[in-house]
């Protein structure tokens, strides 16, 4: 397939529902990702009462994100070569350690800083480990009609997790304390895991294209990739445009909402804490519905790009309102534009990539996208610390408009 095919046109709505095997899929990664939202909201919480460090706060998110900066590609590289189930069942395996881990800790009283960045970077592994294979398998069971409506059903389930998560883990940790609820927490990721024994899909579909023995560890792999696909500049801008976002705001934020709670007079983990939380995760099931629902929002690289400068301007306002309502309405909007931008960039990607080199060409999408926001700590997180976290995360987002901006100017002079 050339890197210059177009991406098909518009399906049914909600196209990817009507696959038996995605929808089962469906309702079982849901509840995966359920489990991993709450050892989110659980041990950001537990971290920011123990330490109270904004500079903690950045490095979590830097450890959390670093696996994905540097093993992005070669993921990629084990997803063509490899049986995805498998991947992403390890991938499974060890989050349910990493929720053991926790809940021991936190009952034991012997969490340390150092114990909280290893997990975080070990809960980033499986990230990494399942990403890739992940998008393959999908692609897989669905085909490339309806893969534009999984992504945005990916999305949709992905941050319905974020959502429901904040609520459960809240009331969890209210009702059994920190640690009881991450040994809790790790039943809940055997379902997807036992299920992938009798999925019939690898990800790699009859005809996909002669398979490349693995990468070789490292980013030079990333750049000899990034070589191979310039020519196809949808690919290149929408890398850039992932890239923008992810380094200078990323999920940032997310690691210090306890701070932005406080902000506003929550002292404790309670309901406002979880609303706040979950407010940009409502968003983005809203943005996922809408999107699947009317196909003439389904934008592409134009589409993507305005909806990232639009996200960047709400996060940029986001620090300095007053009042719980206000934050939340401007989170929902975030949640909104964010979910729009980053399923049209991935759709454009992952539909654009020759089948030989796609596991890579999302690995490398993925490097851009996920692992570049272990950046996020430091301009969000480390610079708050010195500046405050409100005005770190402004001149961030402004950054990230600014980028759009330049991204735009430039389509708009090359035909699309």
């Amino acid at each position: 397939m050339s890197l210059r095919e177009a991406a098909p046109a518009a399906a049914t709505k909600f196209g990817a529902l009507y696959h038996r095997d995605y929808r089962n899929y469906f309702l079982l990664a849901l509840l995966g990702m359920t489990a991993e939202s709450i050892e989110h909201v659980t041990s950001y919480w537990v971290i920011f009462e123990s330490f109270h460090s904004p500079s903690l706060g950045g490095f979590a998110v830097i450890s959390h994100w670093v696996p994905f900066l540097v093993l992005s590609v070669y993921t990629g590289a084990l997803a063509d070569r490899f049986d995805c189930r498998r991947l992403i069942q390890v991938s499974q395996g060890l989050l349910m350690l990493v929720s053991l881990a926790w809940g021991a800790l936190f009952l034991s009283g012997t969490l340390r800083a150092w114990h909280a960045a290893a997990l975080l970077m070990a809960h980033g592994l499986a990230g990494v480990i399942a990403s890739p294979s992940i998008q393959l398998i999908v692609h897989d069971i669905v085909g490339a009609e309806h893969l534009p409506s999984a992504i945005r059903l990916n999305a949709i389930s992905r941050y319905l997790s974020m959502l429901v998560g904040p609520a459960v883990g809240g009331g969890l940790m209210l009702a059994l304390g920190p640690g009881v609820a991450l040994l809790v927490n790790v039943v809940l990721y055997a379902p997807l895991t036992l299920y992938l024994f009798r999925m019939p899909y690898t990800g790699h579909p009859s005809g996909g294209g002669e398979r490349r023995p693995a990468s070789r560890l490292g980013l030079a792999d990333a750049g000899r990739l990034l070589a191979e696909v310039r020519s196809e500049p949808r690919i290149i801008r929408m890398i850039v445009l992932a890239g923008a976002t992810s380094f200078f705001v990323g999920t940032a934020f997310q690691a210090q909402m306890p701070e932005y709670a406080h902000h506003h007079g929550s002292e404790e983990a309670d309901v406002w804490y979880s609303v706040l939380f979950g407010a940009n995760a409502a968003g983005a099931v809203i943005g996922a519905v809408v999107l699947e629902s009317v196909a003439l929002l389904q934008g592409g690289v134009r589409g993507a790009i305005v909806c990232a400068a639009i996200w960047g301007a709400v996060m940029a306002i986001f620090p300095f309102v007053h009042g719980y309502a206000a934050a939340v309405a401007l989170l929902v909007l975030a949640g909104i534009f964010n979910i729009a931008f980053t399923s049209m960039a991935q759709a454009v990607v992952q539909i654009l990539a020759p089948p030989s080199l796609r596991g890579r060409v999302v690995g490398l999408f993925n490097t851009s996208m996920m692992g570049l926001r272990a950046g996020s700590g430091l301009t969000v997180g480390v610079l708050g610390a010195l500046i405050g976290v409100e005005l770190s995360l402004t001149l961030s987002a402004v950054a990230v408009v600014l980028v759009a901006l330049g991204l735009l100017a430039t389509d708009l002079r090359r035909p699309q």
